[in-house]
């Protein structure tokens, strides 16, 4: 399957480092802004990001605190040692999670349905069966739970790392700032560069915030077949009254929602009736947003820079026609943007 569009990435443009060991602060990334009436481009930074939002708007922001989900653990009888990707949390407290072998094949060291993976501290795995809608992960239920297991992960993990990051960088730098509630396995990075400086900054040109809440699922699953299929994970919401609220108020008024990160697009989409009134609630949401998803809750997007073959360009088609970000990327290439969790911006309005 391939995107709506296809470009070539160089991997120089791929960031490898966060930008505060780039010399930068976090707000002061290159930020694209792609007006979607006009199909004008702009290019500027990050902090000057008030300049193109209007008070009254809201920009609403996902609260998930990236875990460090990567295990490593060893067969409690003696069996291969394996990378645990976590995923996602299931509603039976199971986990979905890459199961990645330290040596040779990634996918072939004899996982088996009922095999225990010790990772110290008391800490065990059953690795149970294979997904059904994604065959790469399998089902793990864990010897521990709740707080105590989330306590454990923190202490045994690592932060998920993909090949052009340079170095393991500490977890704190896979934090946005307001992050509140442990769950995501990967960073949520649309949000990044905020600083509280920034957002007090807004706050006074009567910009106006609202959270919401889904946990990030794997943006891979190390099989490029796979990845080019872009399957719909299924991520944990949470949408309050107050969130929702605010959005129902900022349609009232006419004013723009703003989702920072497509997670909040596919929060705020999944829990919008027909008419765009968004109705608070807890569950899970499989929602794939492409061109032929018509808007009811959300009004523009601000998000990183995707890859050739990531499903987040199919959202992107929902907001403007696939050869109008074709051209900004192209412009965003040509003028040596950084993509990845620790690169720039892209504002849609």
């Amino acid at each position: 399957m391939s995107g709506p569009f296809s470009f070539t990435l160089p991997p120089e443009l791929q960031a490898k480092e966060p930008p505060e060991r780039r010399g930068l602060a976090r707000d002061q990334v290159r930020l694209m802004v792609i007006d979607r009436g006009t199909g004008q481009v702009a290019h500027t930074r990050f902090d000057h990001l008030g300049e193109f939002l209007r008070a009254g708007d809201l920009l609403v922001f996902n609260t998930s605190r990236t875990l460090p989900a990567s295990l490593t653990g060893c067969g409690a009888q003696g069996g291969p040692c394996i990378e645990v990707r976590l995923a996602e949390h299931l509603p039976d407290d199971c986990w979905l999670a890459l199961l990645l072998c330290q040596k040779g094949d990634p996918f072939s060291c004899g996982l088996r349905s009922g095999m225990a993976v010790s990772f110290g501290e008391g800490l065990i795995g059953t690795v149970e069966d294979r997904d059904e809608r994604i065959p790469r992960l399998w089902r793990m239920r864990f010897s521990k739970s709740g707080t105590e297991l989330v306590d454990l992960i923190y202490r045994l993990g690592r932060p998920i790392r993909y090949e052009y990051v340079s170095a393991p960088w500490d977890l704190d730098y896979y934090q946005t700032v307001y992050a509140q509630e442990p769950g995501s396995a990967e960073m949520p990075s649309a949000g990044r560069a905020f600083t509280w400086k920034l957002l007090f900054d807004l706050r006074r040109r009567g910009v106006e915030t609202a959270y919401v809440l889904l946990h990030t699922s794997l943006s891979s699953y190390m099989d490029d077949e796979l990845d080019a299929q872009r399957p719909a994970s299924e991520e944990e919401y949470l949408v309050g009254e107050r969130a929702a609220q605010k959005v129902n108020r900022a349609h009232e008024r006419g004013a723009r929602v703003i989702a920072v990160g497509t997670t909040v697009v596919r929060t705020l989409e999944s829990v919008a009736d027909e008419s765009g009134k968004i109705q608070s609630g807890h569950g899970y949401t499989r929602l794939k947003i492409t061109a032929d998803h018509r808007l009811r809750a959300v009004d523009g997007l601000l998000t990183g820079l995707h890859e050739p073959e990531a499903s987040h360009l199919d959202l992107l088609t929902a907001f403007l026609p696939a050869e109008k970000i074709e051209q900004a990327y192209c412009e965003a290439v040509e003028r040596k943007y950084l993509w990845h969790e620790f690169g720039d911006l892209n504002l849609i309005t």
